[in-house]
């Protein structure tokens, strides 16, 4: 992956950063995108200071002029893009005949519609050049049923079917599309589903009132396991594989 360009949004926190460190680690100069100016100049500095070469690129995901604009700044100064990460992501709590209508709109703002307009923008662009990887960082919840999850669930089976279409239509042009669906993974939005802190405990051994079974693996996911699998499915030793989803939850989804 040395001198390749990459891009990589929700990029300040959790699993997006842990991607951006990830792909600049093995050589990749980094596009990290986020709308959190703030906490995205905070990770980007930290790396930089490492010695990785990462760029802050503050945007919204859900508005299609800075998402068009941002790539195409990234590309101005830099070259094509060669990776695209779609890593941003919501989480609004409440049974589905709860959900406001705010609830709904704003986690399919991000979650899928999000990843459809930075799809768009950065795969025209792959097009004629005959090349480019994305990966879309679902969940297992798109396809296992969770209590309070309605809307995340949904929008992440959205933006799943999504990405496999979008594979479908331009493999033919030599661009991958797969997916990584991680479990409970140890990250500020797992933290915040937790009531009181007996609930790491719970993650892990399920709960049958909520037809949780646990972590067969006994541990929760790292931002840098789920990394791991975004960073193989861009690579080139994932040079035949496309429209895959990877599951990395431990056992939870038990291979379904």
């Amino acid at each position: 992956m040395h001198d390749k360009i990459a891009l990589v949004t929700g990029a300040a926190g959790g699993i997006g950063a842990a991607v951006v460190k990830a792909l600049a680690g093995q050589g990749a100069l980094v596009a990290a995108l986020d709308r959190d100016a703030g906490r995205l100049a905070d990770e980007v500095a930290g790396l930089t200071a490492e010695g990785l070469r990462v760029l802050a690129v503050p945007a919204d995901v859900t508005r299609r002029d800075e998402v068009e604009a941002a790539v195409d700044v990234v590309e101005r100064r830099n070259g094509p893009i060669d990776y695209l990460v779609n890593a941003a992501g919501v989480l609004r709590l409440a049974d589905a005949a709860r959900l406001s209508d705010d609830d709904w709109s704003a986690t399919f703002a991000v979650n899928t519609t999000g990843v459809f307009v930075v799809s768009r923008a950065v795969v025209n662009r792959m097009v004629p050049r005959g090349r480019g990887a994305i990966v879309t960082v679902a969940s297992n919840a798109a396809e296992t049923p969770r209590q309070g999850m309605a809307a995340y669930a949904a929008s992440k089976a959205a933006a799943t079917m999504f990405t496999k279409c979008l594979g479908l239509e331009v493999a033919g042009h030599g661009i991958r599309c797969n997916l990584v669906a991680p479990g409970s993974t140890d990250t500020p939005m797992l933290h915040g589903m937790w009531p009181d802190e007996h609930a790491r405990r719970a993650t892990i051994d399920g709960r049958l009132d909520a037809y949780r079974v646990g972590i067969p693996l006994r541990k929760l996911a790292s931002p840098e396991d789920v990394a791991n699998a975004v960073v193989f499915l861009l690579s080139d030793r994932a040079g035949h594989i496309t429209m895959h989803a990877l599951t990395v939850d431990g056992g939870a989804a038990l291979g379904v």
